[in-house]
């Protein structure tokens, strides 16, 4: 029963090759670093199919899979989820992927959103010159992206070889820390990846993906004020749209609506790529369906899909106001899309909520799967070094184990002090009858002004479960008119809480 929970909201990679030094020639062996792009003869449709069947599968192996079935269920999950590649080095379709000859792989290519034909060619390269550093570092930011964009965690543990070998061949290289740091993120190890950002920007203070990367540990870790301050230096270093996405994002969690939207609105003016106009777009998308406005976020959905109709975020967002709207048959077969493609935890609870919302025929069973599949993406993301507690607690709460949901909620809080932390702690406390412990908690979460109606629903169950009658009808009417239609099965809970208390 949650709205739609993102991160720091990254905005596209800034290219990590931009300052790559020419190639060093070497002998040295390539070894387990070196993994392949995906096969880009497959048609799409059966990637899309091979990811959520890898999934079916490994969760069909019942919860015994945590223990001695999980090593070989999550090989063959990142089989599939890479199109079948074998992660050292050899491609299905024979190697035939293109050659870097003479030097580092071309920066545009990392920023053209071709990340398959990027990391191939940085194979060939770094194969003949493989003590060029820089390579590396731009191979493991690559295997990065490509794990972030596709789902696919088992990419994490290859983007940390490549980069721990450009750092053995130069020790202070700036681009590889800098990829520590977005690998740190990407597995949710936010103190480490502001600690690799500061290495980095030591080494070169105008690091695009080191800044951006100490804006985006910074918000993770809750301390607002700090990112603040680090986006204000971001943007007088590197102004550009990764920045201003991520300054618009730290005034938003301070509830300056207005200040966001003219941030990102100034984003897009200035945005050019297909990648970036779609992102803002959709960031722009977000904002407004936060607070209730449909047919603005509408629009926005649409400017993305119009830039890139393929492009997921506006995807699933465009499936949500559909939702909202009404429009419950176009919401499943779009949310249906975006899983196919993108199996994540968010993802997956919403199309399982959206199965509960229209309870037809069989829609019980299609929900539970989904939440199966959470299930089996939190492991999997596990063994490859992703901290999971965070998406744990929040589908588990609602759709699983809801010891192991508090269980997860307070190892994340013990870790980072956010709103969407203490959001998560409050609700799995409450749904495990600690009500009182729960209320400080739902307080926290609503505290700064964030416009999040999920938040404020919580905070109202979790006072009337506290006695306090008139305070949780105040906070479940304000998210109701916040954005009614926040969950297909969350606002219809609010709307019955509060009608119980007349």
């Amino acid at each position: 029963m949650h709205a739609p929970h993102v991160l720091a909201r990254p905005a596209p990679t800034q290219s990590p090759t931009a300052r790559a030094a020419p190639p060093r020639a070497n002998s040295q062996s390539l070894g387990e670093g070196m993994a392949p792009g995906t096969n880009d003869k497959q048609p799409a449709e059966t990637k899309d199919d091979e990811r959520v069947t890898a999934l079916r599968r490994f969760a069909a192996a019942g919860r015994n899979w945590r223990r001695a079935q999980l090593a070989g269920s999550a090989l063959l999950m990142a089989i599939a989820l890479t199109g079948g590649a074998i992660a050292f080095g050899s491609s299905r379709d024979g190697g035939t992927a293109p050659v870097a000859t003479s030097s580092a792989v071309d920066p545009a290519l990392l920023a053209s959103g071709d990340l398959d034909s990027t990391i191939a060619s940085l194979q060939a390269h770094l194969r003949t010159q493989p003590k060029d550093s820089d390579g590396w570092a731009t191979l493991g930011l690559a295997y990065v992206e490509q794990a972030r964009t596709k789902g696919d965690p088992s990419r994490y543990p290859q983007a940390e070889k490549s980069l721990k070998q450009a750092l053995r061949i130069t020790p202070n290289n700036d681009q590889a820390l800098a990829g520590e740091a977005a690998l740190a993120a990407a597995r949710h190890e936010f103190a480490q990846a502001l600690g690799y950002a500061d290495q980095a920007l030591k080494q070169n203070p105008y690091g695009a993906n080191a800044l951006a990367s100490r804006i985006d540990a910074l918000v993770e870790l809750g301390r607002y004020d700090e990112a603040g301050t680090a986006a204000d230096l971001a943007d007088q270093r590197k102004p550009g749209v990764p920045v201003f996405t991520r300054y618009a994002y730290v005034r938003e969690l301070r509830g300056d609506v207005k200040g966001a939207q003219r941030v990102l609105e100034q984003a897009l003016s200035t945005a050019t790529s297909k990648g970036d106009i779609s992102y803002v777009a959709a960031q722009l998308g977000l904002l407004a369906w936060n607070q209730g406005d449909y047919k603005t976020a509408e629009s926005y959905y649409a400017r993305a899909l119009t830039a890139d109709d393929t492009y997921i975020p506006a995807l699933e967002g465009r499936a949500r106001v559909q939702a909202a709207l009404g429009d419950r048959a176009d919401a499943i077969k779009g949310m249906e899309l975006v899983v196919s493609r993108y199996p994540l935890p968010q993802q997956l609870v919403e199309l399982g909520e959206l199965y509960e919302d229209r309870d037809a025929r069989g829609d019980k069973a299609r929900a539970a799967d989904q939440y199966a599949l959470v299930e089996a993406w939190v492991a999997l993301a596990r063994a490859n070094g992703v901290n999971a507690d965070l998406d744990t607690a929040l589908a588990a709460a609602d759709h699983g184990n809801r010891a192991e949901a508090l269980k997860a909620a307070r190892a994340e809080w013990a870790r980072r002090h956010t709103v969407h932390t203490a959001d998560a702690l409050a609700w799995a406390l409450y749904v495990n009858g600690k009500q009182r412990e729960a209320l400080p908690y739902a307080r926290q979460a609503t505290a700064t002004g964030y416009h999040n109606a999920s938040f404020v629903y919580h905070l109202g169950v979790i006072e009337l479960a506290n006695g306090a009658k008139a305070a949780g009808r105040a906070a479940l009417s304000k998210a109701l008119e916040l954005n009614p239609g926040f969950s297909p099965l969350g606002a219809r809970a609010a709307r019955k809480a509060l009608e119980a208390t007349k």
